[in-house]
């Protein structure tokens, strides 16, 4: 059977009955080549997910294999569908790194290539990566496994084609002080949402589905109170707001990952590093362990930029090598005590946090890149994801510092 007619058959009979009349933390891509859809015939699918996906292993036709370890890079989709990708993939050619973790739902909300017309996303997507069949292609022939990237509960679109699935404030879309707008982790239309994505993703060929922002907005604790919003099926949960918080979001982690395994799909997600730290992220239900027992792999963002005066280090931006040492001994901690550990890949800094101020920040290059990998390699975590949101990636740097 050839794939298109699989596709046919499975996947597309499932997500055009669920269809409705019509339907990452970097700032949003420009719209450039995009859709000429308006917002408003934007297609919300409304029905759940079947309780019960179709039994068989979904064959997207390209064969990518899971590399002897992760080590990867952060790839936008202006950057995937453009003349930036050919360098990149000159880089993974030149190097031992070996992965891209690329943007298919985006931090706006918007997809970044244009599906099958009737795919239920088509009016959400842009025409970043043109040819994403092309794309995936050169990527198997340069054996560079492929990860796809799909913000989760930060989703603008989605936020004002459906208030009722956000937070309001006088009657209107809560908006975070930079613009951005959030959709409700209690809501499980929102689930269906993204896992449908998801999917999208893994019948492109994507090996492996990554769910960033799997969170409320950061201070929600100190919001909650004054934004209103539905709790759905958390509503008549007695126990109080933070653990009715972490309850959703580990539930949704744990749905997304039973859904997608008729994909052969590896599911992993972003986590904030100091989630590891606390028993619980309060305002923004991040339990680590807890998502840590429902994916495959976990991703802490442990940035040295990001931190403030931990593990003893009172500017952890000065000190690579010492933060990343000190977060990585305090994870396998955690790792240690689960029943199924997930494989961890971190997520490191390679750009310059200059916003810091003179004296708190350093100029990050390869002495700065190889540090924190080497305190991972030291820790026995050999996997790992660098992040630059320009897609600018220092050269000369060795990758694999304890080889």
């Amino acid at each position: 059977m050839k794939r298109s007619d699989k596709k046919k058959i499975t996947v597309l009979a499932v997500l055009l009955s669920l269809a409705g009349t019509a339907f990452a933390d970097q700032p949003a891509q420009a719209a450039a080549n995009g859709s000429s859809l308006a917002l408003n015939e934007v297609i919300i699918p409304e029905k759940k997910l079947p309780d019960n996906m179709p039994r068989f292993v979904y064959d997207s036709g390209f064969k990518f294999d899971y590399p002897d370890a992760v080590r990867g890079v952060y790839v936008t989709g202006t950057s995937a569908g453009g003349e930036k990708m050919d360098s990149l993939i000159k880089l993974m050619d030149d190097t031992e790194l070996n992965s891209m973790v690329i943007d298919v739902k985006d931090d706006s909300g918007n997809f970044t290539f244009h599906p099958d017309k009737k795919s239920p996303f088509y009016s959400i997507s842009k025409a970043y990566i043109k040819d994403p069949k092309a794309m995936m292609k050169k990527l198997e022939n340069h054996k560079i496994y492929p990860i796809g990237r799909i913000v989760v509960f930060k989703d603008n679109v989605l936020a004002d084609k459906k208030p009722e699935w956000s937070y309001k404030k006088d009657g209107q879309v809560w908006q975070n002080g930079t613009g951005a707008k959030f959709v409700n982790p209690f809501v499980k239309e929102v689930w269906d949402y993204n896992v449908q994505a998801a999917i999208e993703a893994a019948e492109m060929g994507f090996k492996e589905i990554q769910f960033d922002y799997v969170r409320f907005p950061e201070g929600f604790e100190t919001k909650d109170k004054e934004l209103s919003y539905s709790e759905g099926d958390y509503e008549k949960d007695s126990r109080d707001n933070t653990q009715k918080r972490v309850q959703a979001v580990t539930d949704f982690t744990e749905y997304a990952r039973e859904k997608l395994k008729p994909y052969g799909v590896k599911v992993s997600v972003d986590i904030f590093g100091y989630s590891a730290t606390l028993p619980e992220a309060p305002g923004i239900g991040q339990n680590f362990s807890k998502i840590s027992d429902n994916v495959d792999v976990i991703s802490s963002m442990i940035y040295p930029s990001h931190w403030g005066s931990y593990f003893g280090i009172e500017k952890p931006d000065t000190e690579p090598y010492k933060l990343v040492k000190e977060y990585a001994k305090l994870e396998n901690e955690k790792l240690g005590d689960l029943k199924t550990r997930p494989i961890s890949r971190p997520w490191l800094q390679d750009f310059t946090a200059s916003y810091l101020g003179k004296g708190n920040y350093l100029k990050y290059g390869k002495f700065e890149v190889e540090a924190q990998i080497k305190a991972l390699n030291e820790e026995g975590i050999n996997e790992f994801l660098l992040w630059n949101a320009s897609n600018r990636y220092t050269e000369d740097v060795d990758y694999t510092p304890l080889k």
